[in-house]
């Protein structure tokens, strides 16, 4: 195909739904299309922009709601309050949360969600330790 033609493609694909109802319109005017077939490129136009405005909407409702904290440096001196908070967000025993922080980054928990992990965030920034959320 000519680089003439596959510059104008791309240059289409790029157009806003007003501005491709537009050029339709346009090109009626100058060529004198058969106006059934620019009424059912509008409606495709139209259809196909409302189907990505609908994925698009369900993407966004879809927004994760569910996070995971994960600690991912404890500084040493901080390693006591580390524990204690590690143990208050895992509900594990004083050896089990002792090997999370001896050994980060570790998961601490999952499922959580933002007001929960945006507590436990605070708290363990608060004694300088980082925590990654996903």
């Amino acid at each position: 195909m000519n680089t003439k033609l596959l510059l104008i493609i791309e240059e289409l694909k790029n157009l806003t739904l007003i501005e491709s109802v537009y050029l339709i319109e346009k090109l009626e005017e100058i060529f004198k299309f058969n106006n059934t077939l620019s009424i059912q490129a509008k409606e495709n136009i139209i259809q196909n922009t409302t189907i990505e405005n609908e994925l698009l909407n369900n993407e966004i409702k879809n927004e994760n709601t569910l996070f995971q904290i994960i600690l991912n440096e404890v500084p040493a001196d901080k390693k006591i309050a580390a524990l204690k908070i590690v143990r208050n967000i895992t509900g594990l025993g004083l050896k089990e949360s002792k090997d999370i922080v001896d050994n980060v980054p570790k998961l601490l928990k999952e499922n959580l969600n933002k007001e929960e992990v945006e507590k436990f965030k605070k708290d363990l920034e608060d004694i300088g330790a980082k925590v990654i959320i996903k």
